[in-house]
């Protein structure tokens, strides 16, 4: 019996033990096992910060980090696989661990609502009032006098034009780098404009065989001047800047208030056509009114769809879009100067089949349908894209430097 007795005691002691070892170990196999999952575990919304580091160190505010993921491609279904609803909820969360020197964040709409500065207020009537000037200098004057009037307008409106260009809402501040305006904008923009001055009247003198002279300002002359959009035209900078302004304004306080990308594409898509929309209804009642002021032809289709054309260029240039502009501003052009040669390079020997096309469209609907063709596809294209790019957050984020 106490040979019996022993080995029961033998193995209980050894089950004791066991039971003890077991007790023992339990927690800490627990913890080995804890410790491999974490370091098994890769926390996806650190990886992420490490790739975009600089954008998380230099953002102010968690809107700019949601605007530059967008911008990489991330989208809100991306934004599921890091257990996120959407992009914004992803971006205050890496707002939120970011590492920075500890300070007070601006208010939301002191940092991203563009200021209404008072230069710029003072700068968008200019070139409409040194043309409006002009016109009025052409019509009190004659013979050479007129011809350096003419050319003193052409030359204060231009620089009234810069001038807008790099204040306010329509110049291009702020903007990095990548954001530049692309080489070949601005001597086509010229080219459209001076086109919209001279280019019909000289279109439809070389149709016929003319032009007999040089312009002298009138609308009755060798080559008719179109005095009436081109005021009109530049009477529409400030319509132009304030659309702008309010375009930026609406978006940024709309990019706040969203809690996601498509909820905030969806609320500026309408917002850009508004705005769209009361610019070309304020030019239209321009051109009325010069028409009627100055009792000449106002040519609003080509005024209208140069004025649209010009202001989406604008609008995505201001937004860092440079690209899209550049290549319609220049197909526009060269769609004019295309026609243009084409009427004078048939009176050439053998070449009158050259002429042929814009014959026909000029007999048919007169020589300003070639710039309403030209602008007309130009503009509807660029509105398409407009409307693709510019309800995207990262079209509204704040550029590094912008005031």
């Amino acid at each position: 019996m106490a040979r019996e007795a022993g080995p029961g005691v033998d193995r209980g002691a050894q089950g004791a033990d066991v039971g003890a070892d077991g007790a023992r170990s339990g927690p800490a196999s627990e913890r080995r096992g804890s410790g491999a999952t974490r370091r098994g575990a890769v926390d996806p919304v650190k990886a992420l910060m490490h790739r975009h580091r600089d954008l998380c160190e230099r953002a102010v505010d968690p809107l700019e980090i949601a605007a530059g993921l967008e911008a990489h491609g991330i989208t809100d279904r991306t934004a599921a696989r890091f257990r996120h609803r959407d992009v914004f909820s992803l971006a205050e969360e890496m707002y939120a661990r970011v590492s920075r020197v500890p300070e007070t964040p601006p208010p939301l709409e002191a940092a991203d609502t563009p200021k209404v500065g008072v230069d710029w207020v003072l700068l968008s009537p200019l070139p409409g009032a040194l043309c409006a000037a002009a016109v009025a200098g052409l019509r009190l004057t004659e013979g050479r006098t007129r011809l350096a009037v003419a050319v003193a307008g052409i030359l204060a409106v231009a620089l009234g034009v810069r001038a807008l260009l790099r204040r306010g809402p329509l110049s291009t501040r702020g903007l990095t780098q990548a954001g530049t305006p692309a080489p070949g904008t601005r001597p086509w923009t010229y080219w459209l404009i001076a086109y919209a001055a001279l280019g019909d009247g000289l279109l439809g003198e070389a149709v016929t065989g003319g032009p007999d002279g040089l312009p002298d300002g009138t609308t009755s002359g060798p080559w008719p001047l179109a005095v009436v959009p081109t005021l009109a035209l530049a009477l529409a900078c400030a319509p132009a800047a304030w659309a702008a302004h309010l375009f930026a304004v609406r978006a940024r306080r709309r990019l706040a208030v969203s809690r996601g990308l498509e909820e905030f594409a969806a609320s500026v898509r309408p917002l850009l056509l508004v705005v769209f929309g009361l610019f070309l209804g304020t030019l239209a009642a321009l051109l009325a009114a010069c028409g009627a002021v100055l009792h000449e032809p106002a040519g609003p289709a080509q005024a209208l769809t140069l004025g649209a054309l010009l202001l989406l260029a604008r609008l995505l240039t201001t937004h860092g879009l440079t690209h899209a502009p550049a290549v319609a501003l220049g197909a526009a052009a060269t769609v004019e100067a295309i026609a243009q040669a084409s009427v004078f390079a048939a009176r050439l020997p053998g070449c009158g089949l050259l002429a042929t096309p814009v014959d026909t469209l000029v007999t048919v609907w007169g020589p300003g349908c070639v710039p309403v063709l030209a602008c007309g596809t130009a503009a509807l294209a660029l509105l398409v894209h407009a409307t693709r790019t510019l309800s995207r957050a990262s079209a509204h984020a704040r550029a590094e430097g912008q005031p």
